[in-house]
């Protein structure tokens, strides 16, 4: 999918929507999660709507990653909208030990309405929202003290509710992440991309990366030289900075099966073709017949994707490199000769050559 039109909705998000609508008039107060590396891009702005007239407490999770100028800011703007504002990491559990009192600050006029009425103890129960893969899951275990709701590092993993008690008189819903149905700046999207709120195969991800490449040369190109020691110029290209850090890495295969740009056309012959001898069942590797490349080519494509564990995103990747092999139709007679012609025909059990 083109990043410019980047958007990812799937059926889960709007059965969301609607507990999010069902379950709000229960809630004492929302949570709302948001990544501090995209503070504005990670806020779903139909929240404001679904959660309207509830007291909000903004939690700016990962902010070890992200930059503490800018953080400071943002916590000082969110806090000049009337939000309680906390900072935190809740892969390490910095800062979520605020949490509890911060809620019990944010809703003091309640407890003390409460105690009034003798309710001294009743449980406040706070709904937690946020985009997919923001952390909601990871801050919840932080703060209840338990490995109560299920977390990794994909969007997508959490499908339904799930009632997590923090103390005797606080509870936490936790909800799949949610974003919305169309993004009217295409820059959220993209940034959405860069810290994993949008499944990875619904983008290129290689065009991801260079444009992550080139934001990080622009306004931080000192972070890409300690990480990845390289040398930033000034408006670098992102496909180039990306090139230096994988060549630097030795993350460079991908690049070099591609295209002709490298002349590693012995490299290309091993990983294309060598391997399928090495790997493939001679019972199972149908060769339809003596010379005919092309068709083995496409009869076999999904077949050789998953002998070298393609994943789907480079795909297309691999494709084009068997084209490019292609180029030299001798060459790449030589190859697959050398790589297929001891294999069996499985009807026959008579040897097999090209």
């Amino acid at each position: 999918m083109q990043l410019e039109s980047l958007s990812w909705f799937p059926g889960h998000m709007t059965k969301t929507r609607r507990m999010v609508a069902s379950e709000i008039g229960g809630m004492d107060a929302v949570c709302e999660i948001i990544d501090a590396r995209i503070p504005r891009g990670s806020r779903n702005p139909d929240l404001d709507e679904l959660t309207a007239g509830k007291p909000r407490i903004v939690v700016l999770n990962r902010v070890d990653q992200a930059d503490p100028k800018a953080t400071k800011q943002w916590a000082a703007w969110f806090r000049a909208q009337g939000y309680a504002v906390l900072e935190v990491d809740a892969k390490s559990g910095a800062g979520v030990k605020q949490f509890a009192p911060a809620v019990r600050a944010l809703l003091a006029d309640k407890l003390r309405s409460y105690e009034e009425k003798g309710q001294i103890g009743r449980v406040l129960r706070v709904m937690v929202l946020g985009i997919p893969n923001v952390g909601k899951s990871t801050f919840i275990n932080k703060v209840s003290g338990r490995k109560t709701a299920k977390a990794e590092d994909r969007p997508g993993v959490t499908r339904g509710k799930q009632w997590v008690p923090v103390d005797k008189t606080l509870e936490l819903l936790d909800t799949p992440g949610i974003l919305w149905p169309k993004f009217e700046d295409p820059n959220v999207g993209v940034r959405l991309g860069f810290t994993g709120a949008i499944r990875d195969d619904v983008m290129d991800m290689e065009d991801l990366a260079s444009r992550l490449m080139a934001y990080l040369g622009a306004h931080y190109p000192d972070a890409l030289t300690e990480r990845y020691k390289i040398a930033v110029e000034p408006a670098e290209p992102g496909w180039e900075l990306l090139e230096k850090a994988g060549r630097k890495r030795g993350f460079l295969r991908h690049r070099d099966i591609a295209g002709p740009s490298s002349g590693d056309h012995d490299r290309t012959d091993s990983v294309l073709f060598r391997k399928i001898s090495a790997y493939a069942d001679p019972g199972t590797l149908k060769i339809p017949e003596a010379g005919s490349i092309l068709k083995l080519l496409f009869q076999e494509f999904f077949r050789m994707t998953g002998l070298f564990r393609v994943h789907p995103c480079d795909q297309d990747q691999f494709l084009a490199a068997l084209f490019h092999r292609l180029h030299d139709p001798g060459d790449l007679l030589r190859c697959f000769s050398r790589s297929v012609d001891h294999l069996s025909d499985p009807l026959t059990q008579t040897p097999v050559g090209i």
